[in-house]
């Protein structure tokens, strides 16, 4: 028995996510303890270390990396996120799918390793960008990653595609910042005659610097949720396709712990600090 990491799934959280990895019903039967699995994947998610140097006490990294691979390969993490993501809702008194969502994007610089980057113009950064939609409590529904030099609204209609007919039972409206007042978007929209409207919320008139946006400021909280799990401070992944399975992780993470929270860890209460003005001399 080994000693428990911060990162590690209690009971409960197990006996939620348990039903939704998949079972091998070919080959010999599997000896990896698939706890241990998502261990590894939440602590390196959480701690941002690099695969071959998680503990020893793991899994090995290969065993781990496989999994995580092919859940990111065969759609599992995804099947993960839209299962939670219902039960944080109806435990909230909500409907299972939303009826409104939001969508925005955020660049970050990527390392050497990764095989797309591009340049973002405006934020002056070499790397990729994450492209997120989230339910009105901030929750992910769905994520793409692109390189940084996408415009976000001709990039919109690869990240709609992935929104799936379960996804838009309910869904009217995607709120949208001034970036997705986009030609190519509209006549996508028009075209594909999807059933839910873009709605840009835009800035007041002479406003400078961050502004609340009515909306608009819960997808900006849900990339600052994401910003606290330190593999992504950057995108250290070789392919995109893992960087979009690295965002779920996380989401799922968060929901895990939102279901059932570790009741041997006290929260921490947020408090505002004060500035204050130092005089020398």
């Amino acid at each position: 028995m080994r000693k428990s990491y911060p990162t590690d799934l209690t009971d409960e959280q197990w006996a939620l996510i348990k039903p939704l990895i998949p079972v091998n019903h070919v080959g010999r039967p599997r000896k990896v303890d698939m706890r241990e699995v998502l261990n590894a994947i939440f602590y390196l998610n959480r701690s941002g270390c690099q695969w071959d140097m998680l503990p020893h006490d793991l899994p090995a990294k290969s065993t781990v990396y496989d999994h995580f691979a092919q859940w990111s390969n065969d759609g599992t993490w995804q099947k993960i996120v839209d299962a939670l993501r219902q039960q944080v809702r109806v435990a909230d008194g909500r409907d299972p799918n939303p009826s409104a969502m939001s969508i925005d994007s955020q660049t970050v610089k990527a390392t050497e390793v990764a095989l797309d980057r591009g340049y973002d113009g405006g934020k002056k950064i070499t790397g990729r960008k994450r492209h997120i939609i989230v339910d009105t409590l901030g929750l992910l529904v769905v994520a793409l990653v692109s390189v940084a030099s996408a415009d976000d609204g001709t990039a919109a209609p690869a990240v709609l595609r992935k929104l799936t007919a379960e996804h838009r039972t309910r869904l009217e409206k995607i709120w949208a910042d001034g970036k997705y007042n986009n030609h190519q978007l509209n006549d996508w929209l028009e075209r594909t005659k999807v059933g839910y409207k873009i709605e840009v919320v835009k800035r007041p008139e002479g406003s400078t610097g961050y502004v609340k946006l009515p909306r608009r400021w819960v997808v900006e909280r849900t990339f600052a949720w994401l910003g606290r799990y330190r593999r992504h401070s950057r995108d250290y992944e070789r392919f995109t396709e893992r960087s979009e399975a690295m965002i779920k992780v996380s989401s799922a993470n968060r929901m895990l712990r939102l279901l059932k929270p570790d009741v041997s860890k006290k929260p921490i209460p947020f408090k505002y600090h004060e500035n204050k003005e130092i005089i020398t001399g």
